[in-house]
């Protein structure tokens, strides 16, 4: 038996009455991409089932710490780490659109973790007077969204698996990106 992995899903679709794709993150766990496509179903109703995936990787290391999935039955190493998942804005003079940075960091607080997110590349330079780059005023902070991981799994994964972080090195994960239909991921991932 292959081992639970934890994955991070950009999934697009065009809703009804809409006039541009739409975007979400979706995270889910599985021994493959294949075992998600259920949840990933249900997971936004609107689509109803017409959606892609844009990008996916397996989270395995972040921030050059290792990601493991275990049964929520095992005892975690005690750790005081978590998991978070960002979403920062941003805008360029001159370009009718708001840019978007996803990214997972391993942070003992959520002020930590959106301290390390004001460091990206991203964050120092999409942005300029009057717009400047933000973390979407979620707590009144500048950044888009910010979560933590197990508090946004749904709760067919919470119920019975737990993230544990170890602080170890380890080397960065691969980014899969395309278009990437639904019936393309059960055939190949």
């Amino acid at each position: 038996m292959r081992s639970k992995k934890l994955y991070m899903v950009l999934l697009g679709c065009r809703p009804l009455g809409r006039l541009t794709e739409q975007h979400d993150i979706f995270f889910g766990i599985g021994s493959s991409m294949k075992d998600l496509v259920p949840e990933i179903i249900s997971s936004w109703p609107e689509a109803e089932g017409k959606m892609h995936v844009d990008a996916f990787r397996e989270v395995t290391s972040v921030d050059g710490n290792v990601i493991e999935i275990i049964d929520r039955g095992e005892k975690p190493e005690p750790g005081e780490y978590k998991l978070f998942f960002i979403n920062l804005g941003g805008y360029k003079a001159g370009e009718f659109d708001e840019f978007h940075y996803k990214m997972l960091s391993v942070a003992k607080t959520q002020g930590d973790a959106i301290r390390i997110s004001k460091q990206t590349a991203f964050f120092k330079h999409t942005g300029f007077k009057g717009a400047p780059s933000h973390i979407d005023d979620k707590y009144g902070i500048d950044i888009d969204d910010i979560f933590s991981v197990k508090e946004i799994l749904p709760a067919i994964y919470r119920e019975k698996y737990a993230i544990r972080i170890i602080k170890k090195q380890s080397k960065e994960d691969d980014l899969m990106l395309g278009y990437f239909p639904l019936k393309q991921i059960l055939a190949e991932f």
